[in-house]
């Protein structure tokens, strides 16, 4: 389903170019049994999901990593804005923003293994935006400097999610109520995989206010909506934790917390309640809270660590 023949052809040309060797190693099992059946998973059970996340941590920092120790090899690199150094302050290896600023990438990164950290490059780390990096491959004649930006998931390169998901699995438009947070019927839905938390519009009801998306009854196949207001949560509970900076987390802390790849970050304390789940109370509502995103803690540029949106 994704263009790899087209990357691999234009890998191969760049290698050419410049002569380096270029080696193709498969992944598609891997990447099948822990990225790909995750997303369908997810999504199954009302969430949605960030497949980026986990082919980060299984594929380009596990079996990539793995593959590159076999060839006798000390570190990857990857593509990612971010940027790793030693600290002395912690006395550990840290993942760090890149200089990117809002197409900085560490956010996906945050459930990669800390002790992989010391072993990965990232060459874009101190580059402020794209066109940096495509003035250089211009200056050196790389066919690929116009090549446009990949923005979707490799496997739904159309980006539409709700055909890939009827095709490819047992989820099925399948018609339900639209109800508000006090159980009044609105309206009809076609499968609860087809809306997301926040969403206002292409509802097809109709309200003295304008409604958002504010959850999911999948037992009773419900979409639940409320007023503006009602997207907004003063905390949150993350499962799945991944932290980097500290080995464990044994007192509240305060740090800033970004709920997706693309929100900004919010003043908030966090506090390990049992060994895989951290209760973050924010200073000020966040609104759109999404199960199965990822939440990803910052000390200034460092990355703490992160988790998967629980509730």
């Amino acid at each position: 389903i994704c263009p790899q023949e087209e990357d691999y052809n234009d890998a191969k040309k760049v290698a050419e170019h410049l002569g380096l060797e270029l080696r193709r190693v498969d992944f598609i099992k891997e990447y099948w049994d822990h990225v790909f059946t995750y997303f369908l998973e997810e999504y199954a059970k009302g969430r949605t999901p960030n497949p980026d996340i986990l082919c980060n941590k299984h594929i380009k920092f596990k079996a990539f990593l793995d593959y590159a120790k076999s060839i006798d090899a000390n570190y990857i690199a990857t593509g990612h804005y971010a940027k790793t150094e030693y600290s002395k302050k912690y006395e550990r290896w840290v993942l760090k923003k890149s200089n990117a600023g809002r197409k900085d990438q560490s956010y996906v990164l945050w459930n990669i293994p800390k002790e992989l950290i010391e072993h990965v490059l990232f060459p874009l780390a101190n580059f402020e935006d794209k066109e940096q990096i495509r003035e250089i491959a211009r200056e050196n004649n790389l066919k690929v400097a116009n090549k446009p930006d990949s923005e979707d998931i490799c496997f739904v390169p159309d980006g539409n999610y709700k055909k890939f998901l009827e095709n490819n699995s047992n989820i099925k438009p399948k018609k339900g109520n639209i109800v508000t947070t006090k159980g009044e019927i609105l309206g009809k839905h076609n499968g609860l995989y087809n809306y997301t938390i926040g969403q206002r519009k292409g509802l097809g009801i109709s309200y003295k206010e304008p409604l958002f998306v504010v959850g999911f009854n999948k037992e009773k196949n419900e979409v639940i909506v409320g007023v503006k207001d009602e997207i907004y949560q003063k905390e949150m509970y993350v499962t799945d934790i991944n932290l980097l900076l500290f080995d464990e987390l044994k007192e509240k802390m305060k740090v800033n917390v970004k709920t997706r790849y693309s929100s900004k970050e919010e003043s908030a304390t966090i506090e390990m309640i049992d060994n895989n789940t951290i209760n973050v109370e924010f200073e000020n509502p966040v609104a759109r809270i999404t199960p199965g995103q990822s939440a990803v803690f910052y000390l200034d540029d460092i990355v703490v660590g992160g988790g998967k949106i629980l509730k």
